[in-house]
């Protein structure tokens, strides 16, 4: 079992930054894929970023890339995702989750790949 615990998530205004971390437990971790989700009120639960333990990453372009970076500290067991010039439409519950499952980095772009979720973080962006 791995255990997921969400922090940084808050009360930002528009263009700022904010830096959400995910603390992981009960399973060696650097052999996890660890993946950011994000789901607004009304919406499905949209993929935002990837990296597996090798370092190889994925994004999604349309709302994260240039904007947004994943990173994991693997001696601190703990994936990072850096949010740049936020926008209101960012706004959203943020979920950090891991999977234990082989496979492609692009197969992580898909909540079904993952097997551990954390409860998830607030991130409000006000214009």
């Amino acid at each position: 079992q791995v255990q997921l615990v969400e922090s940084g998530g808050g009360l930002v205004q528009a263009g700022g930054s904010l830096r959400l971390s995910c603390a992981a437990s009960g399973r060696t971790f650097s052999s996890l894929v660890m993946g950011w989700f994000r789901q607004a009120p009304g919406k499905e639960r949209e993929f935002v970023a990837a990296v597996s333990w090798t370092g190889e990453y994925a994004y999604n372009t349309d709302s994260a890339k240039g904007r947004f970076t994943i990173s994991r500290d693997n001696a601190k067991n703990t994936v990072f995702l850096q949010m740049n010039s936020l926008k209101p439409e960012d706004t959203a519950i943020y979920y950090c989750a891991a999977s234990s499952r082989p496979g492609a980095m692009a197969e992580f772009a898909r909540s079904s790949s993952y097997n551990y979720w954390g409860q998830g973080t607030q991130v409000t962006v006000s214009s």
